[in-house]
């Protein structure tokens, strides 16, 4: 039976293949379909409720898909895929599913960057962010630098924006266009996805005591060729025969 659409109707041109190349993410406001925001926040629910409530391993945040048949079932969606191979290429692989749910109150988080294939520029590694009810500049909101992903640097670490500016930051100017790099907010609608190189440099604010909770997962998908420190699949879920993800599920 086909599943049901995961995306609104939309086409991803080569302006946006630029954008993203340029500067690192890439923002989908709105694609997710109103039934796909529904059904992903009684997922994510169940995520959180069973990560608050029960002591399991593997971490259900962190292995979310091994816990919840309808995020398994996304990992091999023909949109989901057509959307990765448009990034990455026909060969991929699937690396792992997280959710990243923000509770009212939530700390946020400090800024840092991701690795993959720094030595060998054919390999690359994107996560595909959905962020379900979408978010505000100040309330859980993620902040970017474009253009950060082009120095592939996966030690990118700061624990405010000031520490950020002074250190990693301080002279360095885009590699494309010879402009400093600058510190971006982002803000989005509720069924937005964002597509995000894995060297970008992303940080999250805070979430405000009075918001609900902030319902998001991510996605991540590479091409194979290296280890990866991100890949979170247990052994048993390797074998899985979810129907979509026949050869996506292996390291190499």
């Amino acid at each position: 039976m086909p599943q049901e659409p995961l995306f609104k109707p939309h086409t991803l041109t080569d302006a946006d293949k630029q954008q993203l190349g340029a500067d690192g993410h890439l923002a989908l406001p709105g694609l997710l379909t109103d039934e796909a925001q529904k059904r992903l926040i009684g997922a994510l629910s169940h995520i959180q409720d069973i990560s608050e409530t029960q002591d399991l391993l593997p971490e259900p945040k962190r292995y979310a898909a091994e816990y919840d048949d309808h995020l398994a079932s996304l990992i091999g969606h023909p949109q989901m895929l057509d959307l990765v191979r448009w990034m990455l290429g026909p060969e991929i692989r699937f690396d792992h599913c997280v959710t990243l749910n923000r509770r009212s109150g939530n700390d946020g988080l400090r800024w840092h960057s991701h690795s993959y294939g720094e030595e060998n520029p054919t390999l690359s590694f994107v996560r595909i962010f959905l962020y379900v009810n979408g978010f505000t500049v100040n309330d859980a909101g993620l902040k970017v630098i474009p253009g950060s992903h082009l120095f592939h640097d996966s030690g990118i670490k700061a624990a405010t924006d000031e520490e950020l500016l002074k250190g990693w930051m301080a002279g360095k100017v885009h590699p494309l266009t010879s402009k400093p790099l600058e510190i971006e907010p982002i803000e989005v609608p509720p069924g937005t996805v964002i597509l995000m190189w894995t060297h970008a440099a992303h940080g999250v604010t805070a979430r405000k005591p009075d918001s609900d909770t902030r319902w998001t997962v991510v996605y991540a998908y590479r091409n194979p060729g290296e280890p990866s420190a991100a890949r979170w699949i247990s052994e048993d879920f390797e074998q899985t025969d979810t129907p979509g993800t026949e050869g996506l599920m292996s390291l190499y």
